[in-house]
């Protein structure tokens, strides 16, 4: 049995669109991190770090939100990993690039703008975020000019985890307008049912 611990609307929500791709029953065990329960003694026996998300599959323990998508990928549904082992390759660097290059200047804005109230809003950070998306944005923009998809002629995993922290631009007020391959990519994506279902869920 595979259960998530965390929850949709946070890092976590890139595994359970990942679960909902796999097509795989699941658990989903939200935490309440106002309670302190992602520090409980039963929740650092399986994630030492006390965060979020975790999963496992029977007596298997992962985490780390890429891991994790990398796991339920190779596990039940091969085919997102591309179809070959240059695909493969493809598909772990953008997934890398994503959550190492385009993510931090995100969150970081994400963080300013919906977690911290006005008042308190440090502009310097939010103006040193943003200033390095455009370049960011251009790079993966470029990589879908003239093509669907990231990696081959088919969604995977790469296209998943890429979209899943592109796709926050909107709740950050970031203008994709002269993004229009990254649009028309994201467009595609919202109409999968496994991303219907995932945003249901949030």
């Amino acid at each position: 049995m595979i259960t998530i611990y965390g929850s949709p609307r946070s890092s976590s929500g890139r595994c359970f669109w990942c679960l909902e791709e796999i097509g795989q029953t699941y658990d989903a065990k939200p935490l309440n991190f106002k309670e302190k329960e992602h520090k409980s003694r039963a929740y650092l026996k399986i994630n030492p770090n006390g965060k979020a998300p975790t999963l496992t599959d029977d007596d298997f323990v992962i985490w780390e939100s890429i891991a994790i998508n990398f796991y339920l990928a190779e596990t039940y549904k091969p085919e997102l990993l591309g179809l070959d082992n240059k695909q493969h390759g493809l598909v772990l660097q953008w997934s890398l690039w994503g959550i190492a290059e385009l993510q931090p200047p995100i969150i970081d804005t994400f963080i300013q703008l919906i977690f911290v109230p006005e008042e308190r809003r440090d502009n310097g950070i939010i103006e040193k975020a943003m200033a390095k998306i455009p370049g960011l944005l251009k790079v993966l923009n470029d990589a879908l000019e003239h093509k669907n998809y990231l990696v081959g002629d088919d969604f995977t995993l790469a296209d998943l985890n890429v979209a899943s922290i592109a796709s926050l631009c909107s709740e950050i007020k970031f203008d994709l307008t002269a993004y229009k391959n990254i649009q028309t990519w994201l467009t595609q994506i919202s109409e999968r049912p496994a991303f219907k279902k995932y945003q249901k869920l949030c």
